[in-house]
């Protein structure tokens, strides 16, 4: 496989990958004064043939324009051996659970998302495309999360709640009220401080 993105969360990505068993055969980066990561080859453009791909990039919105270019690629999905994750689980092409995640019953999680360590989701949250669930995040039951939102690291959602698309919810941050689209959230309890366009 080839792993699409050289950074620091590349290299995360590259050992939950060996721990999955795959041979990584380089990254792929489109910056040029990138030659080596981790002991692997990085390459400045992508083989021009059908190739299994994870795109191990922590932008939403950069995940998601790699995407739209329509490459050749087949997309791997990665779950650590060492998350929590039940049985009913649905989890689509693309997305990364990394160690110490606990998903229970009836979750459902869409193309390229990024389940990073320790966080929690319980029963029955729907987790769209491209969203980007930070360590230590807590969501209870019930919860539906946007495309290309971004939780914060340590951030908790109650019960019930729906997150809109392309959201930024601060670290720490605690959830009591449904968000609109394109806001961010800080504090506790959790105020809109900003919007932005939902254009990527």
């Amino acid at each position: 496989m080839y792993l699409y993105g050289a950074s620091g969360h590349g290299k995360v990505v590259a050992e939950i990958a060996e721990e999955c068993g795959y041979n990584i055969e380089a990254y792929i980066d489109e910056n040029p004064s990138k030659e080596r990561v981790l002991n692997y080859t990085v390459i400045h453009e992508a083989p021009p043939y059908d190739i299994e791909v994870l795109i191990s990039i922590g932008n939403n919105r950069l995940r998601k324009r790699v995407v739209n270019r329509g490459e050749h690629f087949n997309y791997v999905t990665l779950l650590h051996p060492k998350a929590i994750l039940s049985k009913r689980l649905k989890i689509e092409e693309g997305t990364i659970v990394m160690p110490g995640v606990t998903i229970n019953a009836a979750v459902r999680i869409g193309k390229h998302c990024i389940i990073n360590t320790n966080a929690s989701i319980d029963h029955d949250c729907v987790i769209e495309d491209f969203v980007h669930i930070s360590p230590n995040v807590a969501l209870a039951g019930n919860i539906y999360v946007g495309e290309g939102t971004h939780i914060g690291i340590g951030a908790s959602v109650i019960q019930g709640i729906e997150i809109g698309k392309w959201c930024t919810i601060g670290a720490g941050a605690v959830i009591i009220s449904d968000v609109p689209d394109g806001a961010t959230v800080v504090g506790n309890p959790g105020k809109v401080i900003k919007s932005r366009s939902l254009n990527i």
